[in-house]
C-alpha cells in the first residue's frame, strides 16, 4: 500500500496473492458486524480492521511491519495522517501504483481514515539496519545531505523537516529510518520523475528536482543504514519551523 511503494512491477503470482486476499475482505466489507460470524482466513475475525487490512498486508507484512523483498515499506507507528494522505493520493491517482489503485478504488475517505488509523497504532519492533554495502565517502555524503543539506543547492537537510532523530513531524510528516534502500531511492526518483506527487505546494518534489543520482544513492544507503533508536516517534507539530510550505501538512 501507500507511500510509498516501488514503480517496479509486480510479477503475476504476487497479483494473484494480493487479489485473492483482496476478495476474501471484500465479505468483509460486507458483512454485519453485528451478526456471528466464522473466522477470516489466517485465524482473524471478520468484525475487525485486522481482517479488513489483510489485503495491505499480505504485502507489507503483518501489521504494517514492512514486507520481506525491500520494495513494500512499513506502514506501523507511520503518523495517522501522513497515511491517510497517502491512500488518498493512491485513489486519486496523485501516485502511480495500478495494485494500489485498484485495491483503493470506490472506498470513501472515512474508511481510508480507519485504516490509517489502524495502522498509526500499530507498535512493532524494528528489524537491525543492514549496512549498504557502499563506500565510507558515499554513507558520508548521505549523512551530510540528511544532517545538514547543502545550502549552496537550496536543499534543507532532512532532518529540518523529519525531525533531528529523522522519527517525522506530526501531523503528517514520517520518519524516514527502518525503511529499504531500494525503496527510498526508488520514491526520491518518483517524485523526480512526476509519478509521486502530493498536495501543492509539492515541498518534496521540489526538493527531489534538485538531487542527482549521486546524492540519492548516498541518501538511500546512509538511512537504511541506520538503526532505529526507541523511542522512535514523530516529533510534535510546530516544534519544527520547515524551511518551506509544504502541501501535505494542511492536506485533509
Amino acid at each position: 500500500m501507500l507511500a510509498l511503494i516501488s514503480i517496479r512491477s509486480v510479477s503475476l503470482p504476487r497479483f494473484r496473492a494480493i487479489f485473492r486476499v483482496l476478495a476474501a475482505a471484500a465479505v468483509v466489507f460486507t458483512t454485519s458486524v453485528a451478526e456471528a460470524q466464522p473466522a477470516a482466513p489466517d485465524g482473524l475475525r471478520p468484525d475487525t480492521m485486522a481482517a479488513r487490512v489483510a489485503a495491505c498486508t499480505a504485502c507489507h507484512g503483518a501489521q504494517g511491519r514492512a514486507g520481506t523483498d525491500g520494495y513494500y515499506p512499513r506502514l506501523a507507528g507511520k503518523p495517522q495522517d501522513y497515511l491517510y494522505h497517502q491512500l488518498l493520493n493512491f485513489r486519486d491517482e496523485r501516485r502511480q501504483y495500478r495494485p494500489m489503485s485498484h485495491l483503493l478504488v470506490g472506498l470513501p475517505d472515512d474508511y481510508l481514515r480507519e485504516m490509517a488509523q489502524y495502522f498509526s497504532q500499530q507498535h512493532v519492533p524494528y528489524p537491525p539496519p543492514t549496512r549498504a554495502d557502499v563506500s565510507s565517502a558515499t554513507l558520508e555524503a548521505g549523512r551530510v545531505l540528511a544532517l545538514q543539506g547543502d545550502a549552496a543547492r537550496g536543499l534543507p537537510a532532512c532532518a529540518s523537516c523529519h525531525g533531528a532523530a529523522l522519527g517525522g513531524l506530526m501531523p503528517a510528516i514520517p520518519g524516514l529510518l527502518g525503511l529499504p534502500r531500494d525503496y527510498i531511492g526508488s520514491q526520491i526518483g518518483s517524485w523526480k520523475n512526476g509519478l509521486r506527487r502530493a498536495a501543492a505546494p509539492d515541498c518534496m518534489a521540489d526538493i527531489a528536482q534538485k538531487l542527482t543520482p549521486t546524492d540519492i544513492g548516498a541518501l538511500a544507503a546512509w538511512l537504511s543504514s541506520q538503526p532505529v533508536i526507541e523511542p522512535y516517534v514523530p516529533d510534535a507539530a510546530g516544534s519544527l519551523t520547515l524551511p518551506a510550505q509544504c502541501g501535505s501538512q494542511a492536506q485533509r
